[in-house]
């Protein structure tokens, strides 16, 4: 009795650290996650991926509210491009019965160190001259956010390659089990040109609902615990509502070299597991 309280609590403080991490950068939680309970507590990997499912939608939840009231998430968008990760999360949760986690464990290792080296490589802002797009403007995307000067407005860009990445994305969450918003980020803010911020309270808006989709599979498979998924589930909740209330005051640059210095562990983590067959 003593060791599952102990194992319980360690689970809970680890999932606080995660959800933290994940409602300011946007990654969700969940890819901190699955490593952390398959490597630190000795966790089935697949167990772990049901419990991270778990954990993203809480994340998401709990955050998504904090970032409405704000004013920084994007509803639009993120209800168009859910319809391309919803999709993507099914596809990608049916495909993992015939992909081997190695395979998928390089793949995504590579994507994450190539999105770090993205998120810090300085973007040139699109200038006025350009006009709106016009596909975001039919779709009224386009929108403001608040600074310590006001709102200030902005425009969405090349919102097909967006929806197609959001796809991709969407598999990669059904893959791994995971809320894939180090993808999202990177597809909203180098591919759609939306500020940093709007990407990341925009990814903790929909992260939720692409969870939710692939975690339905999961359920239906016997991989979601509820003794494990608690104790992640209260911890990352608890997590994320800190890192929801420190956003607002944190600096975008801190919050890229933060991104960028999570994933790029992670993609190292991912292609290790990969190359050494242990995903």
């Amino acid at each position: 009795m003593e060791n599952v309280t102990e194992f319980t609590l360690l689970v809970g403080l680890g999932s606080v650290g995660a959800g933290f991490l994940g409602a300011l950068t946007g990654l969700g939680g969940g890819v901190v996650l699955v490593p952390l309970l398959v490597l630190a507590f000795n966790v089935d990997i697949r167990y772990a991926m049901g419990a991270s499912l778990v954990s993203v939608i809480a994340t998401s939840s709990a955050a998504a509210a904090a970032y409405v009231k704000e004013g920084f998430t994007n509803i639009r968008i993120g209800m168009f491009l859910e319809v391309a990760t919803t999709f993507g999360a099914v596809a990608g949760a049916f495909v993992a019965l015939y992909v081997g986690g190695s395979a998928i464990a390089v793949v995504f290792g590579a994507v994450l160190l190539a999105s770090a080296y993205l998120s810090l490589h300085r973007r040139r802002e699109a200038g006025p001259a350009g006009g709106p797009d016009p596909v975001a403007a039919r779709l009224r995307l386009d929108g403001t956010f608040p600074t310590p000067a006001g709102p200030e407005a902005y425009h969405v860009r090349r919102v097909p390659l967006g929806f197609g990445l959001m796809f991709v994305a969407g598999v990669l969450s059904g893959l791994l089990g995971i809320g894939s918003g180090a993808f999202k980020v990177l597809a909203m803010d180098q591919a759609m040109r939306i500020p940093f911020k709007v990407s990341t309270t925009t990814s903790n808006f929909m992260i939720g609902v692409t969870a939710a989709a692939s975690a339905g599979i999961y359920l239906a498979r016997g991989y979601i615990d509820p003794g494990l998924a608690m104790p992640v589930m209260l911890g990352v909740t608890l997590g994320s509502v800190a890192g929801a209330r420190l956003l607002p005051h944190a600096r975008p640059r801190v919050l890229r070299v933060v991104f960028a210095a999570v994933i790029v562990a992670l993609g190292v983590e991912m292609l290790y597991r990969g190359l050494t067959g242990k995903l």
